[in-house]
């Protein structure tokens, strides 16, 4: 045999080199007369490999012509026939390190005989996990389930949530989230065999398929440090927890594809049109100090503590807990001291000083500096935006944390209607088209709506401005008094100083809750989601309806109770606040469900119900509990109150 020339050797040299194509493996587990597995391979060919397992052994199963036929079949096309598999253990038949499965199939799993549905539960909860040490990254796990066993609002009819089998709850507790359901479509040939390849069909008219894939979960696990310009230098700063993960994300970066950063554009193109426009590519600073001038009341602002003294940012990364000096943290600190220090104290070095400073809760007070930097030409619309923070209840539409956009101009006084008119006229064009195929409806009003400002963002205080408009949407148009969501404010308020005759016309927008309206986004929290599936709806710079990845996502509620101590000292939205931050961001609802007084001791007694569920992670029981037994140290610990 002649010897491969050099060409041929190079050739096989970097064809080893490159990246081979995996032929995707399904695994078929619970097969029964093996129908569905060679229904699947007919309709495939040779586009996948196939693993059809059965739990019983293979002379029980031989008994069948049916199922002989079957396995003969899926052989002859090279796929892999196994028994006695128990889907509950997975990685003993498969061990992970040598193969792993792009999709894992389970069609009416059940323990037989007369097992009741927490069994049934069970079986399903043991699979998931067995599923999770062999499944492929961004593999899939199909479950099909008859009519209403699933226990989600996709049975119709739906049966009460004690009687089903609870299936998301179920895959939860192994890190699953249902992603698509769907009917079960029969193909040609399959038929359906009772528990243990019994020769017994059962009905399966209405039966859904089920589609699960595994949730991602952050790497942040403890505080941070940030840096922010002050006084013309970079300082350092401890992020409070909740806002780990949503510190310098970039949204409203140059190559980001978030929809907010589309709805910026969008609204500077149709803004341009009308307005020359300048727009401020510098940094501003994320926090301010606390003083007699403040634009904003501190208790709607997140306090944190930032070192002054030594500009060193890094050297405060690294000796945050080897000094003498401590610094009590308000609430929203939590757990920050991983060095058995004690719970709430951080140590920093003696020469920095402590300040009290907040981080910003709008890009208001950055407007008016900004304009005094730079040459502001009347006429000309200053456009910034940027990450601002609040302290607020829990709400869907309550947003501790987004991105506003704030458009100012200069004017003669005098004519300020004008400029606030053409303002809202480009902002109405920009935005009604955007929102008319969700169904919501623009509006601009001076009435003040159900919804204030407040709620969504804070304003400056009324001394120095004029309010003139707000701007909503209107939630439920279809409704007669359809409940409105104030999304900006229009204003006019005297330039400084006042002496030169000048008003500043200025329009503040937030970005977050307009996407989620143009978008269809249900909550808040999915906008700051780390899973690829939600930029990858968005990408190119689409602006459309969101499809959500996580379905009937499961809900846990759990009480609490305790005594307040003195009338006047209790801060509801601090209760919230702490909420937020030892659920990682999970409690969608607070809701206070009783009040009571007691007749003796003239104390104050309060209950309230907390809701459990994420959007677009896997929440188990077991992980909702521990935050609740977290919520009810914290609560004790930081508010002083009594639990009952």
């Amino acid at each position: 045999m002649p010897e491969p020339s050099r060409r041929e050797r190079i050739n096989k040299r970097f064809s080893r080199m490159r990246p081979q194509h995996r032929q995707p493996c399904c695994l078929l587990v619970g097969e029964g007369n093996f129908s569905f597995s060679a229904c699947l391979c007919e309709t495939n060919g040779c586009g996948i490999h196939i693993v059809a397992t059965c739990y019983a052994s293979e002379d029980a199963v031989s008994k069948q012509a049916l199922a002989l036929s079957n396995i003969q079949y899926l052989r002859d096309r090279g796929a892999e026939v196994h028994f006695g598999v128990d889907c509950t253990k997975l990685k003993q038949h498969f061990p992970p390190a040598e193969r792993r499965f792009d999709r894992i199939y389970f069609n009416f799993p059940h323990c037989g005989r007369k097992a009741g549905v927490k069994k049934n539960r069970q079986l399903l909860a043991q699979f998931f996990c067995s599923c999770a040490d062999v499944l492929a990254e961004k593999g899939e796990v199909h479950v099909a389930l008859c009519r209403g066993q699933g226990g989600t609002p996709a049975d119709q009819p739906m049966r009460e949530w004690h009687n089903s089998w609870q299936v998301v709850t179920m895959a939860a507790e192994a890190g699953f989230i249902l992603s698509q359901v769907h009917p079960f479509n029969e193909a040609r040939g399959y038929t359906c065999t009772g528990y243990r390849s019994q020769d017994k069909s059962f009905c399966t008219e209405g039966a859904l398929n089920h589609i699960f894939t595994q949730s991602f979960h952050d790497p942040h696990t403890g505080p941070a440090m940030s840096q922010t310009e002050l006084g013309g230098k970079m300082v350092p700063f401890l992020v409070p927890e909740i806002f780990l993960d949503k510190i310098n994300r970039g949204f409203l970066d140059r190559n980001s594809e978030h929809p907010v950063r589309t709805l910026n554009g969008k609204l500077l193109a149709e803004l341009s049109k009308s307005f020359p426009v300048q727009k401020v590519n510098t940094s501003f600073s994320l926090a301010f100090q606390d003083g007699p001038s403040s634009l904003f009341s501190p208790d709607g602002c997140w306090m944190v503590p930032v070192a002054e003294g030594n500009s060193n940012s890094q050297s405060a990364v690294h000796n945050v807990a080897k000094t003498t000096e401590t610094f009590a943290f308000p609430s929203g600190f939590l757990s920050c001291d991983r060095t058995g220090h004690g719970h709430d104290l951080i140590r920093w070095e003696k020469d920095w000083v402590l300040n009290k400073y907040y981080l910003r809760p709008s890009m208001l007070p950055s407007l008016h500096a900004i304009s005094q930097q730079t040459e502001f030409l009347p006429g000309s619309l200053l456009v910034l935006s940027g990450l601002v923070f609040r302290k607020c209840k829990i709400s869907k539409h309550n947003l501790p944390v987004f991105h506003e956009a704030v458009f100012g101009c200069k004017v003669s006084k005098g004519s300020e209607d004008m400029c606030i008119q053409r303002l809202i006229e480009n902002i109405t064009t920009a935005l009604s088209p955007l929102l008319q195929p969700s169904g919501f409806r623009l509006d601009c009003t001076m009435d003040e709506p159900e919804t204030p400002p407040t709620n969504t963002f804070p304003i400056m205080e009324l001394q120095r401005c004029k309010l003139k408009y707000f701007i909503t949407v209107a939630l439920d148009p279809s409704g007669a008094e359809p409940r409105k969501l104030c999304v900006g404010t229009v204003n006019a308020a005297p330039w400084q100083p006042v002496s030169i005759g000048q008003e500043c016309v200025y329009a503040s927008l937030n970005l977050d809750l307009l996407a989620m309206q143009i978008c269809g986004i249900f909550d808040w929290r999915m906008l700051w989601t780390s899973d690829e599936r939600f930029l990858a709806q968005f990408a190119g710079g689409y602006l459309g309806p969101f499809k959500s990845f996580s379905l009937y996502p499961p809900s846990y509620e759990h009480d609490i109770s305790f005594w307040v101590p003195e009338a006047g000292r209790f801060d509801e939205t601090q209760l919230h606040t702490i909420a937020r931050c030892v659920s990682g961001e999970t409690v969608a609802s607070l809701q206070l469900l009783d009040c009571f007084l007691h007749p003796s001791t003239c104390q104050t007694s309060l209950c309230y119900r907390v809701t459990y569920r994420s959007c677009d992670k896997a929440l188990s029981r077991q992980q909702a509990a521990a935050m609740q037994m977290k919520l009810r140290e914290e609560v004790q610990r930081s508010l002083g109150v009594t639990p009952r």
